[in-house]
C-alpha cells in the first residue's frame, strides 16, 4: 500500500509522469523491437508495442512545448555559476543550460512543422534540436567525470582541511599554550555526502552516455553510428537511462531540478 501511495504521489507532479511515461515508451520499444526481430509469429504484438511506443514518445514532445519557462527559470537561477568551486564545471555547466534552453524552441517548431502548423522542413529542425541534445548530453557527461575526479581526490586525501586547535592551560609550563592549526580528517557525515554524491554523478554519467548513444543514432545517416541501431537497442539503451533517473528521484526525494528532454 505504500508503494501504491508512492506511486501516486510522484504521478501527480509532472516530472514523475514524464519518467514514467518515457520508461514505458521504452520498455515497449525494447520488448516490441525483440518481438519483431526476433519472433515472426508475435510480429504483431511487437509492431503494437512499437506503435505505443511511439505514441507515448509523441506524448512527451507535445508536454514539452509548456518546458521553456521552466529551462528559463532553472537558467537564470544557475546564471554564470558563481557557487561553483571548480572554472571547468562552471563553463560546462553554463554551455549545457544553453544548449538545453535552445533545444526546446527547435523541437517545437520541427513539431509544428509535422503537424503543418509551420511550412518548414522537419527535418533539419529535428537535426537541429537532436544535435543541441546531444551536446547537453556531452557537456553533462564532462561535468561529471570532472565532479568524479575532484570528489574522489578528496576523499582520498590524508589531510583534507586544516582546523584550530586550543590546547588551553598547560599544568607543566604553568601557562596557557598558544592556539595552533593542524590537519584534520573529514567528519564521517560529509564524507558520507560526498561518497553519495559520487555515486550519484556515476549514475549521471551513465544515464547520459546511454542518451548519448541514442541521440547520435537519431542524427542523419553518415554521422558516426547514426540509423544503424536497431529499435531493441534504442529500447535497452533508453529503459537504462530511465530507470537510472528514476532511481536517482526516488533516492533524492523529487527535490526540484532542470527538465530534461
Amino acid at each position: 500500500m505504500a508503494a501504491l501511495t508512492g506511486l501516486a504521489s510522484a504521478l501527480e507532479s509532472y516530472r514523475g509522469r514524464d519518467r514514467l511515461i518515457r520508461t514505458l515508451g521504452y520498455c515497449f520499444q525494447l520488448v516490441g523491437g525483440v518481438l519483431v526481430e526476433r519472433s515472426p509469429a508475435s510480429s504483431e504484438v511487437g509492431t503494437c508495442l512499437l506503435t505505443l511506443s511511439s505514441q507515448l514518445s509523441h506524448c512527451r514532445t507535445i508536454l514539452r512545448l509548456f518546458d521553456d519557462v521552466a529551462m528559463f527559470v532553472y537558467t537564470k537561477q544557475y546564471g554564470l555559476g558563481a557557487e561553483e568551486e571548480d572554472i571547468f564545471v562552471r563553463c560546462v555547466s553554463v554551455l549545457g543550460n544553453l544548449a538545453d534552453q535552445l533545444y526546446y524552441p527547435c523541437e517545437h517548431i520541427a513539431w509544428a512543422a509535422d503537424a503543418r502548423i509551420l511550412r518548414v522542413d522537419s527535418a533539419r529542425w529535428w537535426t537541429l534540436s537532436t544535435a543541441f541534445w546531444g551536446l547537453s548530453l556531452l557537456l553533462g557527461i564532462a561535468r561529471s567525470l570532472r565532479m568524479i575526479l575532484m570528489l574522489r581526490r578528496r576523499l582520498r586525501g590524508p589531510a583534507v582541511a586544516f582546523t584550530r586547535y586550543d590546547p588551553g592551560f598547560c599544568p607543566e609550563k604553568g601557562r596557557h599554550l598558544p592556539p595552533s592549526w593542524g590537519p584534520c580528517r573529514l567528519p564521517r557525515t560529509k564524507r558520507r555526502a560526498m561518497e553519495a554524491q559520487v555515486q550519484s554523478e556515476v549514475l549521471t554519467l551513465l544515464s547520459n552516455v546511454a542518451d548519448l548513444a541514442n541521440a547520435v543514432h537519431w542524427l542523419p545517416p553518415g554521422v558516426l553510428w547514426a540509423g544503424r541501431f536497431p529499435p531493441w537497442l534504442v529500447g535497452l539503451l533508453g529503459t537504462v537511462s530511465s530507470l537510472l533517473s528514476v532511481y536517482q528521484a526516488v533516492r533524492a526525494g523529487g527535490h526540484a531540478e532542470a527538465p530534461t528532454p
